[in-house]
């Protein structure tokens, strides 16, 4: 079972997702994933030129494995963190559709921006800033 870090390694990038099995997910179950934050990393503390970014990495169990999602976020303004692209995503997730066809790139990305938008992954990036603040 996955379970959040309370600060991810230093050397573990998000990305390390693409590594994991894939993991085949019917669309309809999507809602369903429970997924937990497994690490967030700020990647560039930013200046007056250039903004914070950085990375976060969610996961949890799915069907007969761990399934992940990452993605790349950036400050906006102090108390402002969005996704850096929403076409962005990296996961393992394989979603299929209800007669069994794997969906597009473009259709599992927004189903994809459906769950990362029900995670309270800006809380985490949040907490990670304000370690690199202090």
């Amino acid at each position: 079972m996955l379970r959040p870090h309370t600060r991810p390694p230093q050397t573990t990038p998000a990305w390390i997702v693409c590594a994991w099995p894939p993991v085949t997910c019917p669309v309809v179950q999507t809602p369903e994933l429970h997924f937990v934050h497994l690490g967030t990393r700020v990647l560039n503390a930013g200046d007056s030129e250039t903004p914070t970014t950085g990375q976060t990495l969610w996961g949890g169990p799915s069907g007969d494995g761990a399934a992940g999602v990452a993605w790349d976020w950036v400050q906006i303004q102090e108390g402002v963190v969005a996704m850096a692209d929403p076409f962005g995503l990296v996961t393992n997730l394989q979603l299929v559709g209800a007669q069994g066809q794997v969906l597009s790139g473009f259709e599992a990305t927004m189903r994809l921006n459906e769950l990362v938008h029900a995670l309270p992954w800006q809380n985490e990036v949040q907490r990670a800033l304000a370690r690199v603040e202090h």
